[in-house]
This record gives C-alpha cells, structure tokens and sequence, in this order.
C-alpha cells in the first residue's frame, strides 16, 4: 500500500545487507526518503553526530521528521525501523495479530540468526586475512543449516509468512549474496524461487541500487 508523500526520511545507510533493507522499504511504501551516506569503510558510523542517532554505531538508521504526532523521531536498528515503517503505512507489515507474529518470528530470526551467522561466514570466508578452517567451517554449516530452515519453510508458500511482507525485505538482503556466504541454492528449491520472485520486485531493484 502506497503512502502519501510527505516530508522525506532520512537514511543513514550503507551498502550493506543491513543498510539497503530500508531504502527496499521505502520504495515498497512509496515513501519519500533521502540517503545519508554513512562511510563505514572509512569509519563514519564512529563519528559523534551519527552515535546521537544510532547509538550502537551501527547502520542503518532514520530521521523521520513526521513521526508520532507530528514531532521527529529517531530510530535505529533495522527491524525497528521496518516495524516502524510498516506501523506507520500499512504497508507490509499486517495489523491482524496472528499474521503480525508470523512476520514478527521470520523478521527476528533474520536479525538474531541468519544475518549474524551469514556475515561470519561471509567474513572467515572472503575478508579475514588468516583463512581458519575451524571457523569457516563452524559458521559455513550454520549458514547451511539456516537456509535449510528457510526452504523448509517456503514449500507451498510465496513468502515466508504466506504474503511478501518486511520478513522478505529483511532476508532478501542477505540471501542476495549466498555465494560469498558457500551456499549452492541448487539443493535449495524453493530458496532459489523465492529470491528470483523478491529480486524480480521494482521496488526492491531501486531499493538496491539506492546506495
């Protein structure tokens, strides 16, 4: 469900897995934002006027300057931001209670799983300069394991929670880039469908190319 324009978002963000879920977001909602580079390459998520927004020194963060009742509002951490979102558009995100717990349970399973362990595996695999065969292969089979998880649970569904909503977003960013992590989607049907289905969206196109 498109939104109406009004004053727009500012991303501070990165291209990143974290940092293009919001700019996917936004162009989903139809929600008129601006990007904020924050360099992390070059340390700019360290820099004191990014910690008064994001206090963990992480991206993405937003500055919504027509938050609840009309006032700015701050917010980091990316689930937060597209629960916020969601809340504040209709948009991707159910108001029926059963339906919200479902995306609420793959969105939280994304931030607390499938994301961390992904990017250790990302990280052993291509950037650490020691290659440690413990490590890769330690949070390789998780990664494993986890898109196992994923698959199992697209049988017979389009989306995780049955329609796309922030869940997808949320996963889409880093199935992206499954090859980095040693992931073959060959024996992962239904993980293979559902990432050329979300990649296919426009939105999620400019989402990506955004940053």
């Amino acid at each position: 469900m498109a939104h109406a324009p009004g004053k727009p978002i500012d991303v501070h963000t990165w291209s990143t897995p974290n940092g293009w879920k919001i700019p996917i977001m936004l162009e989903e909602c139809g929600l008129p934002y601006r990007i904020v580079p924050v360099n992390i390459g070059r340390g700019d998520q360290m820099a004191p006027d990014f910690l008064a927004i994001s206090p963990n020194n992480k991206i993405p963060a937003i500055v919504d300057p027509d938050g609840p009742g009309g006032a700015a509002i701050t917010i980091f951490e990316s689930a937060a931001i597209l629960q916020y979102l969601g809340r504040k558009t209709g948009c991707l995100y159910p108001a029926d209670e059963r339906s919200r717990v479902k995306v609420d349970e793959w969105l939280i399973w994304q931030v607390a799983g499938f994301g961390p362990m992904l990017g250790q595996a990302h990280h052993f695999r291509i950037y650490a300069e020691d290659k440690i065969p413990y490590a890769i292969d330690r949070f390789t089979t998780e990664s494993e394991r986890l898109y196992g998880v994923l698959d199992r649970q697209l049988s017979g569904r389009d989306y995780v929670a049955d329609a796309y909503s922030i869940a997808d977003i949320a996963i889409v960013t880093w199935a992206k880039y499954h090859g980095k992590q040693g992931i073959d989607l060959g024996g992962l049907p239904n993980v293979k469908a559902w990432l050329d289905r979300v990649l296919a969206r426009p939105a999620v196109q400019r989402g990506f190319a955004a940053i």
